[in-house]
C-alpha cells in the first residue's frame, strides 16, 4: 500500500482476549501497510493489557483505553476520528473474533479503488452465513430487508460490520450527528453516505460465527435499530437533496 493510500482498521473490543492477538497477526500478516486501531471498553478480561503488549511489539498498531463499555457506535466514532486527524485515506471496521474474514480485506481495498464506501455483504451472491442458528439468520436477513424497506437504502445488507470507508465520506456525513448504536449504527452510517451521493458497492463475504468469546448481540440492540431506522429515514429532511447515490457489487474474487 502506498503512502498515498493509507488504511487504518478500526476494530473496538469488549472481553476479546481470545481472538485479538491472532486476528491482529493475521492482519498483519498480509503484508499490506494496514495499520491497526484497537478501541477497548475496559474488558474485565485482559484484552487491554494484550492491545498493549501488541501495540509495543508493532508500530502499526495503536490502542485507545475507555474508561467503561460505551458501545461499538461510539468506538468507531473515535476510530474514525483518530484516523482522520492523522491523515488517513481509508477507515475501515471489523470484529474482532473473525466473523470478518482478514483474507477478505485486499478485496476491500481493490473495490476501494472506484468506490466510496464497499460494503462485505453476506446478502449478495457469493456471499453467505456459517454456524448461525436459523432464528439469527432470519433476524439478520429480516432486519436487513426491514431497514431497505424503511430507509430506501438500496443495499442488501444495511446492517453488516465488514465495511471501507473514504475518509472524505466520514467528512461529509458529519460524524457528531451519529446518535445509533450496534446495527443501527451501520445503517445510519450507510444511509448518510447514500444520501451524500457517494459511489457504493457491495462485496460478497463468508461471515462465520466466532467460535471463542461470547457474541455481544442483545435484544435492546435489535429493538434500537427497529426505533432508529424511522428516525434515520426521516433525518435530514430539511435540507436540499444530495445527488443519487451509485451503487454496485464490487468484483468477487
Amino acid at each position: 500500500m502506498t503512502a498515498a493510500r493509507k488504511a487504518l482498521i478500526v476494530i473496538g473490543t469488549y472481553n476479546e482476549r481470545e481472538n485479538i492477538r491472532e486476528l491482529v497477526e493475521r492482519v498483519l500478516g498480509l503484508a499490506l501497510g494496514f495499520h491497526i486501531l484497537i478501541i477497548d471498553d475496559n474488558s474485565p478480561d485482559g484484552t487491554g493489557r494484550i492491545a498493549d503488549e501488541l501495540a509495543d511489539a508493532h508500530p502499526e498498531v495503536g490502542v485507545i483505553h475507555r474508561p467503561s463499555k460505551m458501545g461499538l457506535g461510539t468506538a468507531y466514532l473515535a476510530g474514525f476520528r483518530h484516523g482522520i486527524e492523522r491523515g488517513y485515506d481509508l477507515l475501515l471496521t471489523m470484529d474482532a473474533d473473525f466473523s470478518h474474514d482478514p483474507a477478505v480485506l485486499p478485496r476491500l481495498l481493490e473495490a476501494a479503488e472506484t468506490h466510496d464506501l464497499v460494503i462485505g455483504s453476506r446478502y449478495v451472491r457469493g456471499g453467505g452465513v456459517v454456524n448461525w442458528p436459523w432464528h439469527r439468520k432470519l433476524v439478520s436477513r429480516g432486519g436487513s430487508i426491514y431497514a431497505r424497506l424503511v430507509t430506501g437504502l438500496p443495499v442488501a445488507d444495511a446492517t453488516g460490520g465488514f465495511n471501507c470507508y473514504r475518509s472524505e465520506v466520514l467528512r461529509a456525513i458529519g460524524l457528531d450527528g451519529i446518535r445509533s448504536e450496534g446495527y443501527a449504527f451501520h445503517i445510519e452510517m450507510k444511509h448518510k453516505a447514500r444520501r451524500k451521493g457517494f459511489r457504493i458497492c457491495e462485496i460478497p463475504i463468508t461471515f462465520v460465527d466466532r467460535t471463542l468469546g461470547k457474541s455481544k448481540m442483545s435484544k435492546r440492540i435489535f429493538l434500537e435499530a427497529i426505533g432508529r431506522c424511522w428516525k434515520i429515514r426521516f433525518s435530514g429532511r430539511d435540507r436540499s437533496p444530495s445527488p443519487p447515490a451509485r451503487t454496485g457489487r464490487g468484483r468477487a474474487s
